[in-house]
């Protein structure tokens, strides 16, 4: 979760921005919200080439569950200093509606898991309706994204088949293709979120929108 910019993997598509991010990561919902101011002002608005990416990967269990006592490095002067920046940012990029500050105990690895799923079942407005649903309830809300219910209510309100979440909750191999995504995600160099890629620069962190326009360059 670093404000820092860097560099890393390559996007193929025009017209698109690769977001590697994370819906438990408050800088990745800020991320989003610099996103949008940056795409408000474009003609043709970039479409967001989501990859998931998970935070909590270095402290699951076997059975894939979070071991919340597992020694990440993450003291609570880091997480204080995390919550002073967020704050900050809250108030520079006007996101009000921001209720949590930090989201520790959420596992958003469900979330996640259908999001991929939706994408893959449906066009891009449908997934990026359920996608900005995701951050909407986690941070505006406060509601559990690892919850299977709040994801089938979710995905009803974007019209999306409850089925398509159902089904991806209870894929094993769709469980195991997302760590594999995951892992992508490490080798091409992306070591925190969120990290947004153009033309084979990166950014990382919730970065200004004045910013994402030097990274996607000129129209």
């Amino acid at each position: 979760m670093s404000d820092a910019p860097d560099t890393a993997a390559e996007t193929d598509a025009t017209g698109t921005i690769t977001v590697y991010s994370d819906y438990v990561c408050p800088f990745c919902y800020l991320g989003r919200q610099s996103l949008e101011t940056y795409n408000s002002g474009r003609d043709d608005p970039l479409q967001i080439d989501w990859r998931p990416f998970d935070l909590r990967s270095g402290k699951r269990n076997p059975d894939g569950s979070i071991d919340h006592d597992a020694d990440d490095g993450k003291d609570e002067a880091y997480f204080e200093q995390a919550k002073q920046n967020v704050r900050r940012l809250r108030e520079e990029y006007g996101a009000d509606e921001m209720e949590l500050d930090l989201a520790t105990e959420v596992d958003s690895l469900p979330a996640q898991l259908v999001s991929v799923a939706v994408r893959d079942a449906c066009d891009y407005d449908a997934w990026l309706e359920f996608d900005e649903a995701v951050f909407e309830a986690l941070w505006h809300d406060g509601r559990d994204i690892g919850d299977g219910d709040v994801l089938i209510e979710l995905a009803e309100d974007a019209g999306v088949d409850p089925g398509i979440v159902r089904d991806a909750l209870a894929d094993d191999g769709r469980r195991a293709a997302l760590r594999e995504q995951f892992r992508d995600a490490q080798s091409e160099g992306v070591t925190g979120v969120p990290t947004f890629v153009a033309d084979g620069y990166a950014a990382r962190g919730a970065v200004p929108p004045e910013q994402l326009e030097r990274l996607v360059g000129d129209e």
